[in-house]
């Protein structure tokens, strides 16, 4: 199938050009100056509008009333739709800490609908959070189902999924954690270190055994102290990756800024950590097994010892970021999409408006309203 996308403002490279793009067979196959008639293609008019690479979370556990931990085939395949009109190309399916039985579950379940066709936004693969997290620092994950690492049980886990867990957030404090870790780099699976109260020297042992990565920098983590830098500091010293959750609740937008100063922009994720209620009103919803209450449109634990998740969209991360910063959208966009894409190893084909990437690409107007989204050349979302 041929689609041509014209009069709009494309963002290649790092800058908006008023070009056209010509997308055959799922990829980017050319850029034209004129407006052509394309024999064949269907035709995409974005006029006063900007073309941007499709946005990917590598951090969410639902949105649109679905919850990853309890969803079935056909709920996730209405969460890829969900996700397509928030400006999500791409995504993790994050699962919360559960029993084996449960989270054995879940992979099979997943497994199935990456392998189907009929998706909106792409499962890249599986984010496991958990169950390898301290007690200390489990935020939202339920303590009783939190265990040490174990390679033998990851490699039931990794199974069922069909080889699709792509990153797996734990303590590194925990008994044989490095160990793990290290099984897990030879194993083609990112770490990256959460739910921790890791002190400095753990942590920059984690990340020299090749932990990749921090979840949600600054939540559910030991905080920064003069005299004991911990996680956090590692972090920010270290070249590894680092999540921020922008919805303007878990980080102040100053903090944002310092990590983004301090980090650089090629070392930061904007994930949303999104659970069931994202997109929707508050009121009572699921997180895994924990009863979960979103007032003003924020989600807490039942009892309210916790902050558990976000109701964030990709695009109002998006859009946050921008506000947060002073910066433009094309100065913004790549802790959506290049970087998440590199960080997973597939920037040859992800994150960025090429020649020979996939046409995964989002529509959307100066006020960050979506209007088309395509993934693989194909429109899965186009507003009405």
């Amino acid at each position: 199938m041929r689609l041509y996308i014209k009069n709009g403002k494309v963002l290649v490279g790092s800058h908006f050009e008023k070009i056209n793009v010509l997308i055959e067979n799922g990829r980017i196959q050319d850029f034209l100056a004129e407006s052509l008639v394309i024999e064949n293609a269907i035709e995409v008019d974005a006029s006063n509008r900007m073309v941007i690479p499709g946005l990917i979370d590598i951090h969410t556990h639902g949105g649109g009333g679905i919850d990853i931990n309890h969803a079935d085939e056909k709920d996730l395949v209405e969460l890829t739709q969900f996700f397509a009109s928030q400006g999500t190309t791409s995504f993790l399916a994050t699962v919360l800490t559960d029993t084996e039985e449960k989270l054995i579950w879940c992979m099979k379940t997943i497994k199935n609908v990456k392998e189907s066709d009929d998706t909106g936004a792409e499962i890249l693969g599986i984010h496991m959070e958990g169950p390898y997290l301290c007690s200390a620092y489990k935020g939202a994950m339920p303590e009783r189902l939190l265990v040490p690492p174990s390679i033998e049980q990851f490699q039931r886990y990794q199974e069922a999924s069909g080889n699709h867990i792509r990153l797996i957030t734990i303590s590194p404090e925990q008994e044989g954690a490095l160990a793990f870790i290290e099984y897990a780099k030879k194993n083609n699976v990112v770490v990256s270190l959460g739910h921790t109260g890791a002190d400095y020297d753990r942590a920059m042992s984690a990340i020299q055994a090749g932990a990749k990565s921090s979840t949600h920098l600054f939540n559910a983590m030991i905080p920064l102290h003069q005299h004991r830098p911990g996680i956090i500091g590692a972090a920010l010293e270290s070249d590894i990756y680092c999540e921020m959750i922008c919805d303007g609740r878990h980080l102040h937008p100053g903090i944002v800024r310092l990590i983004i100063k301090t980090k650089g922009k090629e070392r930061v994720i904007a994930v949303t950590d999104s659970i069931m209620a994202a997109g929707l009103p508050d009121g009572n919803y699921k997180l895994g097994v924990n009863d979960i209450i979103v007032k003003d449109g924020d989600a807490q634990l039942a009892d309210g010892s916790s902050r558990a998740g976000s109701t964030l969209t990709t695009i109002e991360g998006l859009k946050n970021v921008v506000a947060f910063t002073g910066q433009p959208i094309e100065k913004c966009i790549d802790f959506f999409t290049k970087n998440p894409a590199t960080l997973l190893e597939i920037q040859e084909r992800k994150g960025t408006i090429e020649k020979g990437k996939d046409a995964d690409i989002v529509i959307m107007d100066k006020d960050f309203n979506i209007h088309h989204t395509l993934v693989g050349g194909k429109e899965v979302y186009k507003h009405h």
